[in-house]
């Protein structure tokens, strides 16, 4: 998947929960990953028995999900073919997990769920890049009803063995305050480029020309806060970077315009203007 290889891309998803456990009963039962990693009140979930995808944190005395905030609206697990999305639909019918939508993206085919805390989850498979449409630089996105009869044929022969080891974090969808400010952050201090733009209230951003690996939006209100910290949603979000330049031409442009970010381990930690926390990683740390 050339698209989430050697340039800027989410990889890893750090989620506050209530229960621990009532959470790795879902993820496991319901989509099929796997522990990586558990220690008292926190684990890490992975696809493929070695990469990290989805850090769950158990927050004493947790405060339910907030609404009209800034913060995850979903995180999204691409998986390789629409066969695997379809053994993964199949599943989540025969148990009888709500779903909240199916959809059809033109560049891709999406189910759409949340986990028992009400956090946003996406699981998509892309159509061939060849297929997608772009004009004036924009890629043609839409949202129309998803075949789902024919994603579920696709998978027929499949069985139910867990989510694909191939699986990876495909991209990030957050709440933010101030679309410009969110753009002048991903874009010009981040290095992601604007590939579709949503009625004046949402941006989808990329790097290697992907149809989005962050989308950002003003649906909770212009001037939405900062969800609390206890509060049930996102802790933070894993950035790969492709190489030490990359990240250290990030800081001189973080540090020039008045950003604040902490340096860690050869990590680099910042908040967005919204207040969404990010981690950059430069790539195999």
């Amino acid at each position: 998947m050339s698209f989430h290889d050697k340039n800027i891309y989410v990889k890893h998803i750090q989620l506050r929960v209530k229960e621990l456990p009532r959470s790795l009963t879902f993820y496991q039962e319901k989509l099929g990953l796997r522990v990586l990693r558990e220690e008292k009140g926190r684990a890490e979930l992975t696809a493929d028995g070695r990469v990290p995808l989805l850090s769950l944190i158990e927050v004493k005395d947790a405060e339910p999900k907030m609404a009209r905030t800034t913060g995850l609206y979903h995180f999204a697990l691409l998986v390789p073919s629409r066969a695997e999305l379809g053994k993964m639909l199949r599943n989540l019918l025969q148990t009888g997990y709500p779903l909240q939508g199916a959809s059809d993206h033109s560049v891709s085919e999406a189910v759409y769920l949340a986990d028992p805390d009400g956090n946003g989850i996406e699981i998509y498979t892309d159509r061939k890049s060849q297929e997608w449409k772009w004009d004036s630089g924009e890629v043609m996105m839409v949202t129309e009803p998803m075949d789902a009869e024919g994603v579920l044929l696709a998978g027929k022969d499949l069985e139910w063995n867990g989510i694909s080891p191939d699986t990876i974090m495909g991209h990030i969808h957050l709440h933010v305050a101030d679309l410009e400010e969110a753009r002048k952050f991903y874009c010009d201090m981040l290095g992601f480029k604007i590939v579709s733009t949503y009625g004046g209230h949402a941006l989808f951003i990329s790097t290697e020309g992907y149809h989005h690996h962050i989308g950002l939006n003003t649906w909770n209100g212009v001037g939405a806060p900062k969800p609390s910290s206890r509060s049930i949603g996102m802790e933070a979000f894993v950035l790969s970077i492709p190489d030490q330049n990359t990240l250290e031409a990030i800081e001189s442009r973080l540090q020039k315009n008045g950003y604040e970010y902490m340096k860690e381990n050869g990590l680099l930690k910042t908040d967005d203007p919204s207040g969404n926390s990010l981690v950059l990683s430069v790539s195999n740390d």
